[in-house]
């Protein structure tokens, strides 16, 4: 069946895509995007285009001393990837926080066009 070998790589491209972070080098995740595509990390300004959601990853791994994302449980069904994750953070000098989050991605001939990060805001903060 086409569906399963399709989850089966959309699975393995997240996976690695989640794994990059700790590189702390955005240019490594550009690959794994879509040209077009809308990244929304919810309570902050939706992000459109590669370039420009590269860009905002360089801003965050300039800022932050540790970055490591985790995937706890990792769900797909086709072209849809659910993944529960940590995300791991730490700016210079704070103690590294281990931050919960639910990612959707939306997968277009294997790269991510759509990606929506869930994740409490104030919490977060508290622990940064």
């Amino acid at each position: 069946m086409s569906n399963t070998s399709e989850a089966i790589d959309n699975d393995t491209v997240i996976k690695e895509f989640i794994d990059l972070f700790a590189q702390q080098d955005a240019t490594t995740l550009a690959p794994y995007l879509d040209q077009d595509i809308v990244f929304e990390n919810y309570g902050s300004p939706v992000v459109k285009g590669r370039e420009n959601v590269v860009s905002l990853w360089a801003e965050v791994f300039s800022t932050m001393e540790r970055v490591e994302f985790t995937t706890l449980n990792q769900a797909v069904n086709g072209d849809i990837v659910i993944a529960e994750q940590i995300h791991g953070l730490a700016l210079p000098g704070r103690p590294f926080a281990p931050i919960k989050n639910m990612a959707v991605y939306r997968m277009r001939d294997g790269r991510i066009v759509e990606w929506r990060d869930y994740t409490n805001s104030e919490y977060a903060r508290t622990l940064m």
